[in-house]
């Protein structure tokens, strides 16, 4: 299990590549990677605010619950913070377990929480100024249908 917050860009390929690696007893791997969106031109940069060794280690205590929750063999999260572009990588997840339900769903479930509930601070910027967003109504529901018992 890793976690990874970064300001320099990723290669989510290699990334994925570099997980697969030496995985005799596994049977999926899922992945999802995040691009910044431009948003019609309003967006020229997506800034992430994070707070070291708390933002971290909240997503490393979130993706060990799901490795427990899924029985995942291993789990790969990295995320960009700082400044990035529109049509750059923002994050990148990687689940692998014995079978593909087991990965889906720990892929996605880790998504909604980190989309929704990571301790981020998020700013778009473009010819318009600057403005703070949040997790929209459809995030919090997404993330709200993992909540309770797990199975």
């Amino acid at each position: 299990m890793s976690v990874t917050l970064q300001a320099e860009p990723f290669d989510p390929g290699a990334l994925l590549t570099a997980f697969a690696a030496g995985r005799a007893e596994t049977g999926a791997i899922a992945s999802f990677t995040g691009l910044a969106r431009a948003e019609q031109g309003t967006t020229t940069t997506l800034e992430l605010e994070a707070y070291p060794g708390f933002t971290d280690a909240a997503i490393a205590e979130m993706v060990a619950a799901a490795v427990g929750r899924f029985g995942l063999q291993d789990a790969l999260v990295v995320h960009r913070i700082g400044p990035i572009a529109p049509g750059e990588a923002i994050v990148f997840v990687a689940t692998a377990a014995a079978h593909r339900r087991a990965a889906f769903e720990a892929c996605d479930h880790l998504m909604d929480w980190l989309k929704s509930r990571a301790p981020f601070w998020k700013k778009e910027v473009g010819p318009g100024g600057a403005r703070w967003i949040e997790p929209t109504q459809q995030d919090r529901t997404d993330a709200a249908r993992w909540d309770g018992d797990p199975k």
